[in-house]
């Protein structure tokens, strides 16, 4: 598709709705509202893919590179037809006439923490006739980078989490955090390419995904190599239909099945196809020594239910039910209790759940798990798109706004702030500088073009290509 489609249709007018004369239009993104309690600050994520995939390859392969005639009329047939008016394309025979996007983005780098209204970057035409261009891509970087931007955000405030009560609980073992929040949502998002935008995202904090894609997608956008470096990973890991296949009543077989088929390694197996109680006090003490024996780990799923009851137990009538799968391990196959005092479970044997997960769930099952005296590391979460999907552009707020712009050779700070909102819509005014106080960003508007150069601000992309090109390992580390 002609990347010059990708945009809402109000657009299309606004070229002669400027002030006569305009040259020049620079504009911002930025968070501008949090709606996750206790999250105010969010990563900047995503504008190297939205470059490479749209700015780059795809203006070029599906505009610049094919013939004029062919995408201007195209252009004009479907505008002509969703307006109803002749619609003048002179100005799109312009742009492909030039051969490259004529804009400048000026960012911060990638993986650093923005506190709320904080602008992340900035977009200006670097030649006068194309003004237009600038918010005409707003559309197409809204709708690309919000969810990158607010997955890994999300991720980093479950990383903090877990990252905490491993250091209350088991402070030798924090390297397994990495491993503690893995990504199930893929089956659940809106698309591919946003299962593979919010995976990235999710992967800017842990190992373990689920999100298959996400490892070509860092080696293609962020010159990740999977052979040299670990990007995401996972274990083996049954599926209900699995299960159901070895039949109810030789449920156990299959779990025997299983061992025996992976003798090495993590293998993790659903376990409430039908009664996962009876798994944990009936299946498993059978298979004791088989479990014991083997070179691995077997991580026990349950993937129904209260996550936090199900994991920590709750008030209940049937005494298995009240103490939870952890204590339920713990009482079969031990483990030992660390220097901190808190018990963590045999090696041999785990935990992992993997549905309706939240970070307020995640947070109570720590808690509780700690309450109890077991480590918080005893268990995995499966983070799926019951958090990642359950979010909007809205989550922060996201918007880009032109708040300076040039006519007639004159120029102009232009801002909003509607009478009628309680804040949060209002934008900067004028040209931006971010600067860096009491290692916490912060910025300046109306500020001169000088000033604004002595920013924080780096041009990242400036007509058609890249300037800076990073790597997934510069992206964690500055995250981290």
């Amino acid at each position: 598709m002609n990347p010059l489609l990708l945009t809402d249709g109000y657009k299309l007018g606004h070229r002669e709705q400027y002030p006569e004369g305009t040259t020049l239009v620079y504009s911002n993104w930025t968070p501008r509202k949090s709606r996750i309690e206790g999250v105010e600050k969010v990563v900047f994520f995503g504008l190297q893919y939205l470059i490479k995939e749209y700015l780059i390859k795809k203006f070029n392969s599906e505009f610049f590179d094919q013939p004029k005639d062919n995408v201007v009329l195209e252009y004009k047939k479907f505008v002509d037809n969703y307006l109803g008016i002749d619609y003048d394309v002179t100005h799109i025979e312009a742009l492909h006439d030039l051969g490259y996007l004529p804009i400048e983005i000026k960012a911060i780098p990638e993986g650093t923490e923005v506190p709320i209204r904080v602008p992340m970057f900035v977009l200006v035409n670097t030649k006068p006739e194309f003004f237009w261009l600038t918010n005409y891509l707003e559309t197409l970087l809204s709708s690309i980078i919000w969810q990158p931007c607010t997955s890994a955000t999300i991720a980093k405030q479950y990383r903090k989490i877990l990252t905490q009560y491993a250091l209350e609980t088991d402070k030798e073992n924090l390297e397994f955090v990495t491993w503690q929040g893995h990504d199930f949502s893929m089956r659940g998002m809106s698309g591919t390419e946003s299962a593979i935008l919010s995976g990235m995202g999710h992967a800017l904090s842990f190992s373990g995904s689920d999100t298959l894609p996400v490892a070509k997608a860092y080696e293609t956008f962020y010159n990740a190599n999977v052979s040299k470096e670990l990007v995401i990973g996972s274990v083996n890991a049954t599926e209900h239909s699995v299960m159901c296949a070895g039949s109810k009543d030789d449920e156990i077989g299959t779990f025997r099945r299983l061992l025996k088929t992976y003798p090495t390694g993590i293998l993790s197996v659903v376990s409430d196809t039908w009664d996962l109680w009876k798994v944990l006090t009936e299946y498993l003490p059978k298979l004791k020594d088989e479990i014991e024996q083997r070179e691995g780990k077997l991580v026990i799923r349950p993937d129904s239910g209260d996550p936090v009851d199900i994991i920590c137990g709750c008030e209940n009538e049937d005494p298995v039910v009240a103490k939870g799968v952890i204590e339920l391990l713990w009482d079969e196959f031990g483990g030992t209790t660390n220097e901190q005092g808190y018990k963590v479970l045999n090696p041999k044997i785990g935990a992992i759940y993997g549905d309706s997960i939240t970070i307020d769930r995640a947070t109570q099952i720590c808690e509780r798990l700690k309450r109890k005296g077991f480590a918080s590391t005893n268990v995995v979460l499966g983070i799926g798109s019951f958090t990642y999907q359950y979010n909007t552009r809205d989550t922060f707020g996201f918007a880009m706004k032109a708040t300076y712009v040039e006519v007639k050779g004159e120029g102009r700070e232009i801002f909003k702030d509607p009478i009628t909102d309680d804040g949060t819509k209002k934008s900067a005014k004028g040209l931006i500088q971010l600067y860096e106080e009491n290692n916490q960003i912060h910025f300046k508007d109306q500020v001169t073009k000088e000033e604004e150069k002595q920013g924080l601000f780096q041009t990242v992309f400036i007509d058609g290509k890249l300037v800076v090109d990073e790597h997934l390992s510069q992206i964690r580390s500055r995250l981290s």
